[in-house]
């Protein structure tokens, strides 16, 4: 009975999720069939909606977004990757800088106590701090709810930093529609087998969120070698985004406004200053080099390597770079979180 009923509840939030994700899309926002089911559903959430993420479908779509990604990667872009050198070594102090803010926020203001600001402070991915936090001792529910808030605020952001700063906009109605019946059989098994084995070879090489970025390897490899030209259905697109808008907006249910209202503002707070901190290094090196601030301030974006890779796919950025320097991102942080943590609790 329990299982049906979680099941009735993931269907619920599938359905808010597609209505929310259409409106946005008739409204003409950026990335609505990703947005507009994280801002629905997470509104559902908090006023204590009868709703649940359906968790179990994330690992069957994230591959598909990762098979996008790829498909927008060239032989030129490949070729200017050498030039990304500086980028790659301003993001070490990025990432200090906006980790050492973050967590004397939460440490002195809010009031958290060390191990749980520290996680929630770190930059990097919300399973992946989740259970080196939990492990660590920390609490597993602040932590979980400073990263998922800091996705969704930061997503949010971005949108209305570059329609009014940067002057950058997308609507997601520029890119064709790619039909079913456009692929033959020969790009369904490719794509397809980007999409799987990629999955699968990610988790093998122990990459950084695997289900991602292996395929997005692989279909990268695939379209600068021409052995496919087109990208995946954008039906099919579509619904890997409802999918993960509807999973992270879902992150929030169990909790009420008024019973994380107090986290959740600390959690915007400290994203802003994490934001802050990402414009002055943005600019920083848009001045040192000659990549555009609309392309830096993706890569440093302190969200989700998902969401801020399909927003330079619509804001029409660089996706490959912005990509590249998440998923060193997260990579550093992964390796590097735990072993600081466990120095700093010695000292």
């Amino acid at each position: 009975m329990a299982d049906r009923s979680s099941l009735i509840a993931q269907g619920w939030a599938l359905l808010l999720g597609a209505a929310c994700g259409y409106a946005a899309f008739a409204a003409g926002m950026p990335l609505p069939w990703m947005l507009g089911p994280m801002v629905g559903t997470t509104i559902a959430a908090l006023f204590s909606a009868p709703i649940r993420g359906p968790e179990k479908l994330r690992p069957f779509v994230i591959p598909v977004i990762g098979v996008l990604l790829g498909s927008s990667v060239t032989a030129e872009i490949l070729a200017s990757a050498l030039g990304w050198w500086p980028s790659l070594l301003v993001l070490i102090p990025f990432l200090v800088c906006a980790a050492v803010v973050s967590f004397h926020f939460y440490r002195r203001v809010a009031g958290y106590d060390p191990v749980t600001a520290y996680f929630c402070a770190m930059p990097g991915g919300l399973n992946d701090m989740l259970i080196l936090g939990g492990a660590a001792g920390g609490q597993e529910t602040r932590i979980a709810l400073a990263h998922a808030s800091r996705i969704l605020i930061v997503v949010t952001f971005v949108v209305i930093f570059y329609s009014v700063a940067l002057g950058v906009t997308a609507t997601g109605r520029s890119a064709g529609w790619v039909r079913l019946d456009v692929l033959s059989w020969r790009d369904w098994l490719i794509l397809g087998g980007c999409a799987i084995l990629g999955a699968r070879l990610g988790k093998i090489a122990r990459l950084p969120a695997p289900q991602i970025v292996g395929p997005m390897i692989l279909s990268g490899a695939a379209h600068v070698a021409a052995l496919v030209t087109v990208p995946p259905p954008t039906l099919a697109v579509i619904v890997a985004q409802i999918v993960v808008g509807t999973v992270v907006g879902c992150r929030f249910v169990g909790s009420t406004a008024r019973q994380v209202g107090r986290d959740i503002l600390f959690a915007a707070i400290s994203t802003a200053l994490m934001i802050a901190v990402a414009v002055v290094f943005a600019f920083g090196l848009s001045a040192w080099t000659d990549i555009p601030v609309s392309q830096t301030f993706l890569g440093y974006s302190p969200g989700g390597l998902t969401e801020m890779s399909l927003l330079a796919l619509a804001m029409e950025q660089d996706v490959t770079y912005v990509s590249a320097l998440h998923i060193i991102r997260i990579t550093m942080v992964i390796m590097a979180a735990a072993p600081i943590f466990a120095l700093l609790r010695r000292r």
